[in-house]
């Protein structure tokens, strides 16, 4: 039977969605080419070091708490779009800042950034993707993380080299932000993601089950006809989406006490915390640092770190593509 999915389009919003996960990825790493820098010129102690680099996760637990109640009140599509912006503050405010005070405060505005989107983007991805490939194109926003990581290893280890070179920019405040504190531009270079992300979710349409759940069953059916490319088969969705809804009761802290259910919520906080105690959190944020302890120069220890997340980027890429490979098998050899 001939398939009536619009592949093209679904994995279009996928990846635009997921161009949050980049933004995530990036936002997190970009801060460990910086340390050393940051704590020359602001003549930090190991204490206000570590809050620099951690400020950020106070920002993403905010970010946390109120992306479920911004996505259910404003949609996930504006809730993406605030989070473009609170990142491309973010870089910007951190490139321009004056004083150390005003560096955590925007890296706090980028944590936040950084929380919204963790649960907007793929909820969004999920909430678009038909039912057999949802978890393959949800896992597009995790493979955009890791791709962030090496995206800003290699924006570090490039902007470093240049400032590195002797090169003089004419403009005084370009000069400062690219030359002789590189680190401002490391920070700063987030801005240009963070505004194509900004431009390119003008371009996809809101979320057909937030639109379902708001009465507007007009505009999801014409967004589920773009993905299917059958009114009928966007019509048997609306009318599915709508049962299940119907179906849903009102969630309830009590739920969480039930045997089944409490034993299932434990055992996946356990393993969400030792999934952080591990210990790969600190080569991500400290291994430029850890480089250079061990005797490496600031060049080679990004350098050093970006091969190694280039390798762990490149394993995460091939599990995706071996996982997918009979998705993308269906699609060469779909039926026309």
């Amino acid at each position: 039977m001939k398939s009536t999915i619009n592949f093209g389009y679904l994995i279009f919003l996928s990846v635009v969605a997921a161009l949050g996960g980049f933004l995530f990825g990036y936002d997190t790493a970009v801060i460990s080419g910086t340390i050393a820098q940051v704590t020359q010129l602001f003549q930090l102690d190991a204490l206000q070091q570590g809050w620099y680099v951690g400020c950020a996760l106070v920002g993403s637990i905010v970010g946390v708490l109120f992306a479920g109640i911004l996505s259910d009140k404003l949609g996930r599509k504006l809730t993406m779009v605030i989070s473009a912006v609170l990142f491309s503050t973010s870089a910007l405010g951190c490139a321009l800042s004056a004083d150390f005070a005003q560096l955590v405060v925007y890296r706090i505005i980028g944590g936040v950034g950084i929380g919204v989107v963790s649960i907007v983007s793929p909820l969004y991805i999920s909430e678009l993707a038909v039912a057999q490939y949802r978890g393959r194109l949800v896992s597009l926003y995790q493979l955009a993380v890791t791709v962030g990581f090496l995206g800003a290893y290699l924006v570090n280890y490039q902007l470093l080299a240049w400032a590195e070179s002797g090169t003089q920019l004419s403009v005084d405040w370009l000069n400062k932000i690219f030359i002789t504190e590189v680190w401002r531009g490391m920070l700063g270079m987030e801005t240009l993601p963070a505004i194509l992300f900004f431009i390119i979710i003008f371009f996809i349409p809101e979320s057909p089950r937030w639109l379902i759940v708001r009465g507007k069953e007009l505009k999801a059916v014409n967004i589920l006809e773009k993905i299917y490319n059958s009114i009928t088969e966007a019509k048997s969705q609306l009318n599915e989406t709508k049962s299940v809804l119907t179906s849903e009761t009102k969630s309830e802290w009590s739920l969480l006490m039930k045997p089944g259910i409490f034993k299932a919520v434990i055992i996946g906080v356990c393993i969400a915390i030792l999934g952080q105690f591990m210990g790969v959190n600190a080569v991500l944020y400290y291994g430029p640092s850890i480089f250079e302890n061990a005797g490496l120069s600031g060049g080679d220890s990004l350098f050093y770190s970006t091969t190694n997340q280039g390798v762990f980027c490149f394993g995460y890429f091939a599990k995706f593509l071996f996982f997918d490979l009979s998705m993308v098998l269906w699609y060469l050899h779909r039926p026309f």
